[in-house]
């Protein structure tokens, strides 16, 4: 396969000047305009601070709220792509209960306003499920060792139940998108690809799992990749239930700092390296399936 060359056109370079231009208008207006003094000398302190008990570097509230907010996609991204599969499955399937199943649940999810959905989920999930199932006293009666794994891999004990409730909306409402993604790209195989399993003798779960669904994922591969990518941008809503996720930090720490500007970019850099990261690892995988087909 080769690899295309990047060429930077003219057009180009009078861009990135225009961009260039207008980033350094917007910090000379902020500076004139509104006499802000820039302070991003204190900005690393808020991002790793040094624990004299331990003798180590440890995360401040900055890269908390990152490590919350990279928890939270991991798991959201799980959830969402096992709902999106399921039901993308159920709507192109020949049961007509099933089908009706996923038509609702795409048609109630993606009507529904996500805030709306998350403050119904962290009542109802916080208040009813987790006590009842009793999460929060097997957590706080276990031993030391398995509070830090919950911590480590979900979050800290005492903030749970609302971790586990903004994880399940997230799932739900961007499982909704999945789902029509999962749809479209079983339904855009050629028929003939079903007729020649078929023939084969292979039975309909089959030919969904050797024939359909290895295409399907190739053409479906972007569009996952941003509606993942779009999971990363819509858990910082969860903040309004408290969860200390890198927009909850963002916003107490320009409450006692008074740190508008030097906080909220430093916030946009670190959103970021995430986003651009599950990019770069998308098209690495796109490539990959490519060759392997070819």
């Amino acid at each position: 396969m080769k690899k295309n060359k990047i060429k930077i056109k003219p057009l180009d370079l009078v861009l990135i000047l225009i961009i260039i231009g207008i980033g350094i208008y917007i910090a000379y207006r902020l500076k004139v305009g509104l006499h802000y003094k820039w302070n991003w000398h204190v900005i690393p302190q808020y991002m790793w601070r040094y624990d004299e008990e331990n003798n180590r570097w440890i995360p401040n509230l900055l890269m908390e709220g990152l490590f919350t907010t990279i928890r939270l996609s991991i798991w959201g991204t799980i959830l969402a792509a096992i709902f999106g599969t399921l039901m993308g499955l159920f709507r192109v399937s020949k049961s007509l209960f099933y089908r009706l199943i996923g038509r609702s649940y795409v048609e109630l999810i993606r009507n529904m306003p996500p805030l709306v959905l998350i403050l119904i989920f962290y009542f109802f999930v916080s208040d009813q499920i987790m006590p009842a199932l009793g999460v929060d006293d097997f957590i706080f009666s276990s031993s030391e060792r398995t509070r830090q794994f919950v911590t480590i891999f979900f979050a800290p004990p005492a903030y749970l139940s609302a971790f586990i409730s903004a994880v399940v909306s997230l799932a739900i409402f961007e499982g909704a998108y999945i789902t029509e993604i999962i749809r479209s790209g079983i339904q855009s195989i050629e028929r003939g690809q079903w007729e020649a399993a078929s023939a084969l003798g292979f039975s309909k779960l089959q030919q969904m799992r050797y024939v359909i669904l290895p295409q399907a994922i190739q053409r479906i591969l972007p569009p996952l990749a941003g509606q993942f990518i779009s999971l990363i941008k819509d858990s910082a809503i969860v903040s309004v239930i408290s969860i200390q996720e890198l927009t909850f930090q963002g916003l107490e720490l320009m409450a006692a700092t008074y740190l508008t500007f030097e906080i909220w970019i430093t916030i946009t850099f670190l959103y970021l390296i995430i986003t651009l990261t599950c990019s770069l690892a998308v098209s690495r995988l796109e490539i990959r399936l490519a060759r392997h087909r070819a």
